[in-house]
């Protein structure tokens, strides 16, 4: 007999416009009579899972005990136009433990596609040491055998404690035949000068140049490369704007990535930069990340959420002088961000975005220019403190060559940036010599 109650309070809201799920009164605590059955062996290890008997795939699941009256945050992608009621149910010590209902959590943005970004909120019964959890249509356990378990990370062992580290780069996804190695590979030997220790990527495809590359860095262990067969599920989108682009989901499940890999880096990084492969989080008045975000966190110990204003560095204009044409690049694929000194001033009259570097126990939900639901406060950085170098084809086409300002920045870290590059690239194969 599984027996429950859940109250159907609102939602409120808290400091800084911060929305919080109601608390979940159990009423009974979901038991299991009798003797327990075994928890099958069909623990997933595939990093996207599709859910039986619906429409929805799950990603991952973590201990998340910030809420109250919750344990366990499930991260998924869900047809929006379908959610139903759901349980979950518990691997326990490897026998099956009891049900507790789940509160399903839809973020706020989506960008009007079919698929969407979602949180599942559930509560662990009590004497149970859950392993595993997997979500269910029906408060039954009678026929369990196809039933896909995804493992809860972030759970607290003893004697297993990972070093912490300072700044961890989420990535959010590779797709199609993306072969961009040499900007790849001096952003990855920026992000080490600034202090990064650890970049993670979700990849669905590359090139295989590149692939290559992130093997390597992957063997050293800067790199984290997360497989993502999103479009083995389904059609997932190329852009942002559903009329425009269609298919199923935004950017290949781009808001899901980041979210995930928050999660991911939770107990594990102090801080988290959430920006994409072509950008630099580069501050103007410190020589590294640490140095910075020290000056910046006790002036503002409340904030978790430091937003960074998005500056693009046209790729169609070059260094006039050529002094960073090097010849044993010429052959490598890709851009140079070395040879792009021009940078726009945004368009302030319209919505210009930001990249975000966030605590992660201070985050709930992000979405790609900001962050959805949060425990904390966030802080414009000021532009002359730390900007985005964002290395692309140009926002603002029409400005003149003396419309924009000339930025040398990342030229103050030539000397280590080309020497690090060329032993990567070297490495591989990849240089002219």
């Amino acid at each position: 007999v599984y027996r429950y109650n859940v109250s159907t309070q609102p939602e409120h809201t808290e400091g800084h416009g911060k929305k919080t799920p109601a608390e979940p009164h159990f009423l009974f605590i979901p038991t299991l009579h009798g003797p327990q059955p075994v928890c099958p062996s069909l623990f997933t290890e595939q990093t996207i899972t599709p859910l039986k008997n619906t429409k929805h795939l799950l990603v991952s699941a973590f201990m998340d005990q910030r809420v109250k009256g919750f344990d366990v945050r499930i991260i998924g992608m869900f047809h929006r136009t379908s959610i139903q009621p759901l349980h979950c149910l518990y691997c326990c010590s490897s026998h099956l433990g009891g049900i507790t209902p789940a509160k399903v959590l839809q973020h706020a943005d989506h960008f009007g596609f079919p698929f969407g970004a979602t949180d599942v909120m559930c509560q662990i019964p009590k004497n149970c040491e859950a392993s595993h959890v997997t979500l269910l249509t029906q408060p039954s356990t009678e026929d369990v055998s196809d039933l896909s378990w995804i493992p809860i990370k972030n759970m607290k062992t003893s004697g297993k404690e990972e070093k912490m580290l300072n700044f961890t780069v989420c990535i959010s996804n590779l797709f199609g035949d993306y072969s961009n190695v040499l900007q790849f590979a001096q952003t990855l030997e920026m992000y080490r000068l600034l202090g990064v220790n650890r970049v993670v990527i979700y990849n669905t495809s590359c090139g295989p140049d590149l692939d290559r590359l992130l093997q390597s860095y992957a063997q050293e262990g800067f790199l984290e490369v997360v497989p993502w067969p999103i479009d083995k599920h389904m059609n997932p989108s190329r852009g942002w704007h559903f009329p425009e682009h269609g298919g199923d989901i935004h950017y290949f499940g781009q808001l899901t990535t980041l979210n995930e890999c928050i999660y991911r880096s939770m107990e594990r990084s102090r801080y988290v930069l959430l920006n994409d492969i072509d950008e630099i989080v580069m501050p103007y008045k410190h020589d590294n990340l640490m140095s910075l975000m020290d000056a910046l966190q006790p002036q503002h110990p409340d904030v978790g959420v430091f937003l960074i204003e998005n500056h693009i560095f046209p790729k169609k204009h070059f260094d006039p002088s050529g002094k960073f044409h090097l010849p044993q690049w010429v052959g490598v694929p890709g851009i140079n961000i070395l040879e792009h000194i021009y940078r726009e001033d945004p368009a302030r009259n319209i919505y210009h975005p930001y990249k975000m570097i966030v605590q992660p126990r201070l985050v709930e939900q992000t979405s790609v220019h900001e962050v959805l639901k949060y425990f904390g406060k966030n802080y414009k950085v000021p532009l002359d403190v730390c900007r985005l170098i964002h290395v692309r084809v140009a926002l603002r086409g029409s400005l003149t060559m003396e419309q924009l300002n000339v930025d040398k920045r990342l030229w103050d870290f030539q000397k280590n940036l080309i020497s690090n590059v060329d032993k990567v690239l070297g490495k591989l194969e990849f240089l002219v010599t």
